[in-house]
């Protein structure tokens, strides 16, 4: 039997596990690339039209300080990042799918339709189980003998 190290250090060398971690550190590594491109480029550009600085908007109520401008660069910095993740990960990805399963072959079907009752019967039936009619071969099957 393995010992908990043993076990632990299985889990670890694990591929996926390795791959999650460094799809992580890229993601968090991006998410500091947008979040310094909004703060220092996108929302300065925005603050030059109106003579704005928005890292330096807040307001003071009581002592207790709200920074609406770095929320803004926040929320500036998550729909760029989900605009980013949506048109260059989710939505070429979903394009393969719908690909991936219009190639694929339909499969063969294993039931009919009685012509009599119109219940469900298998495509190699010569009578209906449900109203005992015969029914007619279908074209392109092997009739069971």
């Amino acid at each position: 039997m393995a010992t908990i190290r043993e076990e632990f250090a299985k889990f670890i060398a694990q591929g996926n596990l390795i791959q999650l971690a460094t799809a992580f550190v890229m993601g968090a590594a991006f998410s500091a690339l947008v979040t310094a491109l909004v703060a220092d480029i996108i929302t300065p550009l925005i603050g030059v039209a109106g003579k704005f600085n928005f890292s330096a908007w807040n307001t003071s109520v009581n002592g207790s300080v709200f920074q609406q401008g770095l929320f803004l660069n926040a929320l500036i910095s998550f729909i760029t990042i989900a605009l980013v993740v949506f048109f260059l990960i989710a939505l070429p990805y979903q394009r393969y799918l719908d690909r991936k399963a219009a190639r694929a072959k339909a499969a063969a079907p294993t039931t009919r339709t009685c012509p009599e009752c119109l219940s469900t019967i298998p495509i190699g039936a010569k009578r209906c189980s449900f109203c005992t009619s015969v029914v007619p071969p279908v074209a392109g099957t092997a009739l069971p003998s």
